[in-house]
């Protein structure tokens, strides 16, 4: 037994809490993977807060802190504006509400591109201040370099290839990667690169199927899909977009709940009370002994 910071559910408030350490690690992760085959496909979910990830954590294998908290929380149009200081705020949040999976924080647009040198500060600071288990970071063959400079350094790295949100400007949209043969073979050119530079594993998004299932055969790494194939070694979404916050639901993704409908009635009904002075009652106030 060991003793972390974790939110307590009944007050609010993130006390120290006994709690078994047995959370996940980035060799309990690979070895997920044998020869060349997952029996028990990885469940990744994106967090962003302490709540958030203790509801969360003892579903999924590993929990994300995505820089696509720029448009879920921040109400951003891209993931571009997101700072390194954002992503350790709650990279540290989502570490302190959960104790079984693995946290992985996306490294923010501008933080680790430079050169191999400029990202292992930024991944440091990140694993020293959030006390993450990894990195995660866009890109295949142009940052393998940059892969193997961290890894070689101690810092575990989750690749992230296909669509990448980061280069939307360059992609031009969001839409489907790997139509084209050309685009096809940079993919896989990609993941091979990124698996070979010392990635632990590999975001596979938006591209189309084929290509999720040959890099799922052929990657000794586990291949974590999003808008991908079922077939890949594990799955990831973003938590609001299966819940249902949003009224956008983008094609790969699948609703399973309609989180959104509940807050939004949730929210009417303690309006009418407010209104009619129904609330608070005699259950919610304080009267003289």
């Amino acid at each position: 037994m060991s003793t972390t910071f974790q939110l307590d559910s009944a007050t609010s408030r993130a006390n120290p809490t006994p709690a078994p350490m047995k959370r996940l690690t980035v060799p309990s992760i690979q070895r997920r993977k044998v020869e060349g085959k997952t029996a028990e496909p990885l469940v990744m979910l994106t967090a962003y807060t302490a709540r958030q990830a203790q509801l969360l954590d003892e579903h999924c294998d590993i929990l994300l802190v995505g820089d696509s908290l720029a448009q879920v929380i921040y109400g951003l149009p891209s993931t571009l504006p997101v700072t390194l200081d954002m992503m350790i705020a709650h990279g540290a949040a989502v570490v302190r509400g959960s104790y079984h999976a693995l946290v992985v924080v996306d490294m923010p647009f501008g933080s680790y591109e430079e050169s191999p040198q400029q990202a292992f500060a930024s991944a440091a600071r990140i694993m020293a201040e959030t006390g993450c288990a990894a990195v995660k970071l866009e890109g295949g063959v142009a940052m393998a370099e940059t892969i193997a400079f961290l890894t070689g350094r101690g810092i575990p790295v989750m690749a992230h290839i296909g669509l990448t949100p980061q280069a939307v400007n360059a992609l031009g949209g969001y839409g489907a990667r790997g139509r084209s043969q050309e685009e096809h073979a940079k993919i896989i050119s990609d993941g091979r690169a990124v698996a070979g530079a010392g990635a632990f594993s590999v975001v596979v998004e938006g591209v189309i199927e084929p290509i999720a299932i040959s890099l799922t055969h052929s990657l000794d790494i586990p291949v974590i899909g999003i808008g991908a194939s079922a077939q890949c070694d594990g799955q990831v979404l973003v938590a609001e977009d299966m819940l249902g916050m949003f009224d956008r639901v983008p094609r790969f993704v699948k609703r399973y709940a309609d989180m959104a409908g509940l807050v939004s009635e949730a929210a009417a009904k303690y309006a009418a009370e407010v209104r009619d002075r129904s609330f608070p009652g005699p259950e919610q106030t304080y009267q003289p002994k």
